[in-house]
């Protein structure tokens, strides 16, 4: 096998070492060949019978991180200016910290980027997500408990549309 081509093929798996080889072997005599084809034990009766693997289930994952029940003494504002302000607001809330995210300073497009983000985060976490206006959002952990003066709105607006009184 002279061709460096034909070498890094081989190598790579893309051509086989056995073509090249028979081509060699071919123009030997026919006298050592035939002594090179002594009998071979057959690759099957070599291995044993396959046997079945036991398979083991999946068990499900719990939480490591028990929700704190020291009392609340700290809420977070956030004034985000861009979707990379998420980090802060994802950080606060994993570690049970109420966040107040004012998101009046982004553009639409990037706010409802990060209200969807923090929905998910809160949906993940066990939290609540509430509006508080139209484009002020609390998002409270799973320990922490909410009161609202206004009874159950029926809230006809978008996320950033206030509604109509």
């Amino acid at each position: 096998m002279s061709n460096p081509l034909k070498k890094t093929m081989v190598f790579l798996g893309l051509a086989e070492e056995d073509l090249d080889a028979q081509n060699t072997e071919s123009a030997q005599p026919a006298a050592p060949r035939a002594a090179q084809t002594a009998p071979a034990p057959k690759p099957e009766a070599a291995r044993p019978p396959a046997q079945r693997a036991a398979v083991t289930p999946l068990r499900r994952v719990t939480p490591t991180r028990q929700p704190s029940s020291q009392p609340m003494n700290e809420i977070l504002t956030v004034h985000p200016t861009a979707y990379a302000d998420a980090q802060v607001i994802a950080e606060s809330f994993r570690d049970g910290i109420p966040v107040i995210v004012n998101v009046s300073r982004m553009t639409d497009g990037d706010a409802k980027r990060l209200i969807d983000f923090a929905s998910g985060l809160t949906m993940g976490l066990n939290g609540r997500i509430e509006r508080v206006t139209s484009k002020v959002f609390l998002l409270s952990p799973e320990h922490i408990e909410t009161g609202s003066d206004h009874s159950q709105r029926n809230d006809s607006g978008s996320f950033f549309v206030a509604p109509s009184a």
